[in-house]
């Protein structure tokens, strides 16, 4: 057996005739557990966090974007349509056309998207379980959907015969400065639902057919702003992303979720970045009670290790007890708090016992991601305190 993590271990299971060393030693094991418990239940609350606010994006995003590289739009034949449908992982599609115009309804006014879809979209995303009110539109009508933000700030509801929405769109080219109207296409639209997905979405887009806002743009059938992917789970987003390139001849930009929402994600993880930094820091506190701990453990034990040193035993291995007892009590204190953790998450998951609000409770998420990194931290920063703390172990000190 290795002779200084025998005596290490030995060190570790075995009170000190002196109690004050065992408070020290209590206290700095306690600082491990729960340094360790706390910054896992943080990471998890964090990564539930991240979940529960993407949840409101990825709902309505697709997998895949494809939008023009050298302007608002651009053209889509049958061949090229009919090579996307063959794109291994590839489940669905849906052509796009997004542009801002100008809505009014009696007397307001509001600027935003109106989002054009075809009858595939309501397959690609999952827009029909955020309608709270009304119906989906129907593919070759004046009907729209619209979000619950525009619906409030128009006080607007839905099949309102009397009270059309209008949609003012400028027409390319130069406009007439003589008479204004004429630069603008005009059309009247009825609202047949309300989604509400979040704050941010429920006021950018009014979603109409496809058809409808290519007339109102004045585009061509087969002119498009865009084309949103739904990829199998297990898909080669790479492969696919190469094979939508050589189709459209490197003229679209293909984007996935993450870079759709690329402000939010970076945000979020800022976020997770800066809380493991602050709990990191905590932990690195906790760990100076692990250096004191053993160093009052090397002067308690400083005639049995001058009898060690006096039979031959080099200073490098009596530093080294030291080492690997500091280090042992870091790991067992980090398998400790994490398991803690772990029931205190699994818990949460399962019983709800923090609330937000009465009906939604504080989302966490188990992953073993989150395990790796604590039980990595704490065995990295423990065996950092341990070797500075085996360092005062030296001939001087024994002497």
């Amino acid at each position: 057996m290795n002779f200084p993590l025998y005596i290490a271990k030995r060190y570790i299971f075995s009170r000190s005739k002196n109690s004050a060393i065992n408070i020290i030693n209590y206290i700095a094991s306690m600082g491990i557990i729960v340094g360790t418990m706390a910054l896992f239940v943080v990471l998890s609350v964090f990564s539930g966090l991240k979940v529960f606010s993407l949840s409101f994006t990825n709902e309505i995003d697709p997998d895949l974007k494809a939008t023009s590289t050298y302007g608002k739009s651009f053209l889509i034949t049958p061949s090229q349509e009919a090579q996307i449908k063959n794109i291994d992982g590839v489940v669905s599609y849906t052509k796009i056309i997004e542009e801002r115009v100008l809505f009014l309804f009696k007397n307001k006014q509001q600027v935003t998207y109106i989002k054009g879809v075809d009858r595939n979209y309501a397959v690609v995303n999952d827009i029909k379980k955020k309608l709270f009110n009304g119906e989906w539109l129907k593919p070759d009508t004046y009907q729209v959907v619209i979000g619950y933000g525009i619906a409030r700030d128009f006080s607007m509801g839905i099949l309102d015969f009397e009270n059309p929405l209008q949609i003012f769109a400028p027409k390319p080219g130069k406009g007439n400065l003589e008479n204004p109207q004429e630069a603008f296409n005009k059309t009247e639209v009825l609202p047949i639902g309300i989604y509400s997905v979040s704050e941010e979405l429920d006021s950018k887009y009014v979603f109409a057919d496809l058809g409808l806002v290519q007339e109102l743009l004045m585009y061509k059938p087969n002119q498009i702003s865009g084309i949103e992917l739904n990829l199998k789970d297990e898909a080669n987003e790479s492969a696919i992303k190469s094979k939508l390139e050589i189709i459209f001849k490197n003229k679209i930009t293909l984007k996935n979720r993450a870079q759709l929402n690329e402000s939010l994600y970076k945000m979020l993880n800022t976020e997770n970045i800066a809380v493991y930094l602050i709990f990191t820091l905590v932990i690195i506190v906790a760990l100076f009670n692990l250096i004191g701990a053993l160093i009052m453990m090397i002067l308690d034990k400083k005639a049995n290790l001058k009898t060690l040193f006096n039979l031959g035993t080099e200073i490098h291995h009596l530093r080294k007890i030291f080492l690997l007892q500091g280090t042992l009590l870091s790991v067992i204190g980090g398998i400790v708090g994490l398991v803690l953790g772990i029931i205190l998450v699994l818990l949460q998951q399962q019983y709800e016992l923090i609330m937000i609000t009465p009906t939604l409770p504080y989302p966490v998420v188990f992953t073993l991601e989150n395990v790796l990194i604590v039980m990595a931290t704490i065995v990295s920063l423990g065996f950092v305190a341990s070797l500075i703390a085996s360092s005062r172990v030296s001939k001087k000190l024994l002497n």
